[in-house]
């Protein structure tokens, strides 16, 4: 196929590809190229003799454009969620009282939470301790002893 052969139709096609790629995918990037590549189409059926320079020039700029204003306004407007410690398990255990597994050595220790073993931090204190988890690093949770 031709350059001078592209319809404004292929150009449709296009977003139409690119927008089921989006849903396929995460985030927004597909959606805007989508977006930019139905809007050389729409140019293109407007001015049908334009250039496939021109039109790709059109699609870098308006996909570069939209892009960047969608980053924009997704910094000053973020999603707020109702379970913002989803998918961050160690943050999900701040604030809970737990009892030590293994003694806090040289500030480390060894913690049961539910079905799983944790790494710790926080001051030296023997096995069967009650601390309270104050805080996460990584994988560690950091600790302090609760005062009886």
């Amino acid at each position: 196929m031709d350059a001078d052969q592209i319809t404004y139709w292929h150009w449709w096609i296009l977003a139409v590809a690119l927008l089921i790629l989006e849903v396929a995918t995460p985030g927004f990037f597909f959606l805007w190229l989508g977006v930019s590549a139905g809007i050389v189409g729409i140019v293109l059926f407007v001015v049908p003799a334009l250039g496939l320079e021109y039109q790709l020039l059109i699609f870098a700029l308006f996909s570069v454009t939209v892009i960047v204003l969608w980053l924009k306004y997704a910094k000053k407007h973020p999603t707020v969620s109702d379970q913002p410690t989803l998918n961050r398990r160690g943050e999900q255990y701040t604030g809970r009282m737990l009892t030590l597994q293994e003694g806090i050595v040289n500030g480390v220790g060894k913690i049961k939470v539910d079905d799983s073993t944790w790494k710790v931090e926080g001051a030296d204190c023997p096995a069967g301790t009650r601390v309270r988890v104050v805080g996460v690093d990584g994988v560690i949770l950091k600790v302090e002893v609760i005062s009886q």
